[in-house]
């Protein structure tokens, strides 16, 4: 595709299209909208963690879907963000097997130590605090958070002071 078309799509990077053609070519032709959760993952992810409308529009375009659609997708699943937030995102699991070993005392160690609360950034850029997270999946080894798509698990306060301590 020409980077001169002058269609919305053009808004994605040649890198993204090349990410979004993989995944179309896991689903037949007539099931294109199969790929728009991978595809607004890569374009969120190349634009700093949050999707603009701009963006959403050119993933729409790119698959074939209407705009509408997609913003319904993005404004669905809690791991897609619509406004700017910090470079690393942090999801404390707050379900059950992970609030009976500890999560809330996690939690708030962590909104302490950054001086945020659920759903807001650093005044620096540098962490997101997701909203909370019914379930990661991790119940074995609770309380349980993830850091930037990363598992960290059996947390203590020290443990989470040593994981965010090395994040750049």
């Amino acid at each position: 595709m020409s980077e001169a078309t002058g269609r919305k799509s053009d808004s994605l990077s040649a890198h993204a299209r090349e990410e979004i053609d993989r995944w179309l070519e896991r689903y037949p032709s007539d099931q294109r909208q199969s790929a728009v959760l991978a595809a607004l993952q890569e374009v969120q992810h190349e634009n700093g963690g949050f999707l603009t409308r701009e963006l959403m529009d050119g993933v729409a375009d790119y698959i074939g879907m209407p705009e509408i659609a997609v913003y319904e997708v993005a404004s669905f699943y809690s791991m897609f963000e619509l406004k700017p937030v910090g470079r690393h995102s942090i999801s404390v699991c707050t379900n059950i097997s992970c609030m009976l070993c500890g999560s809330d005392d996690i939690l708030e160690y962590i909104e302490k130590k950054l001086g945020i609360k659920l759903g807001e950034s650093t005044a620096d850029g540098k962490f997101f605090l997701k909203k909370e997270e019914e379930c990661l999946a991790a119940c074995r080894s609770a309380p349980m958070m993830q850091v930037d798509h990363v598992y960290y698990e059996d947390l203590t306060p020290a443990k989470v002071d040593e994981i965010l301590d090395k994040l750049e």
